[in-house]
């Protein structure tokens, strides 16, 4: 892969309050394959909303990055189960979505069950469980867990070891650290 293409990683930062509205910080790093960071991006999403996938939207649209070749996901549950429908995303963004965890597991599908009641949880449930199955990749040693659109598994593979340095992707690396940032900066702003 040239070391200039170019990915944009989102990931999201919530460091909780007692507000019942409350936000959670996205931020999107764009970042060439050669480890140099490009570009910001913020937004907010509700924690325990439904509206992750739009402020991810409307966070590429003002980026306006045409050059951006993949958008990398800090998985598809953000904020407290805002379910991320990355077909209508890849879709909006005309790009390939990685979507990326680091953790083995079971699944959303119970915790989502306890954490939510109605139709809250059943519309939350359906746009989990319209989601493709994750698959695992070892990169050096490690175990990460990606979900994919618009690119075949072997593709996903090349693009996910291109970004990959010590564990995590480096525009999630980059997005999330920048995300804890602007979180804590939002604190700040607030008490001022």
């Amino acid at each position: 892969m040239k070391p200039g293409r170019r990915a944009l990683g989102i990931a999201e930062s919530y460091r909780g309050t007692d507000d019942d509205h409350a936000q959670s910080t996205l931020a999107g790093a764009v970042v060439r394959a050669d480890r140099t960071v490009d570009d910001f991006v913020f937004d907010t999403c509700t924690v325990g909303g439904r509206d992750a996938t739009e402020a991810i939207i409307d966070c590429w649209r003002r980026l306006d990055r045409p050059d951006v070749q993949y958008c990398f996901l800090a998985g598809v549950a953000l904020a407290w189960y805002n379910i991320v429908d990355i077909d209508a995303l890849a879709e909006a963004i005309e790009r390939p979505i990685i979507a990326v965890t680091f953790e083995e597991s079971e699944g959303l599908g119970e915790a989502i069950r306890a954490a939510f009641d109605g139709e809250a949880r059943t519309r939350r449930l359906d746009a989990y469980e319209a989601l493709l199955e994750r698959r695992r990749l070892d990169i050096d040693g490690e175990s990460l867990f990606v979900r994919s659109v618009g690119l075949d598994a072997e593709t996903t593979e090349t693009v996910v070891r291109a970004y990959t340095y010590e564990r995590r992707p480096e525009p999630l690396r980059v997005a999330k650290r920048v995300a804890r940032r602007a979180d804590a900066a939002r604190d700040v702003f607030r008490r001022d």
